[in-house]
């Protein structure tokens, strides 16, 4: 069964959260996803960027009052 895990990096800047992504997926299983909570606007972009690069998926990308929630989903 798919597990949902949440990393809070709000606070943290670019590539901080990223690197905390990177991180979790590494030892999540294919198919868990990863919520990534983060105040710095990059992020927004970033992470879904470098999941088109290397092939996870994005669930969404969601604004919320001073900060983004990046929902990754492991594929690989």
């Amino acid at each position: 069964m798919a597990e949902r895990q949440k990393i809070d990096a709000r606070g943290a800047f670019c590539p901080g959260p990223l690197m905390e992504l990177i991180a979790a997926l590494k030892l999540a299983s294919i198919g868990d996803e990863v919520d990534v909570w983060s105040s710095d606007k990059g992020s927004a972009a970033d992470i879904p960027a470098w999941c088109a690069k290397v092939g996870h998926g994005v669930v969404e990308t969601t604004e919320h009052d001073g900060y983004w929630s990046v929902v990754v989903r492991k594929a690989k």
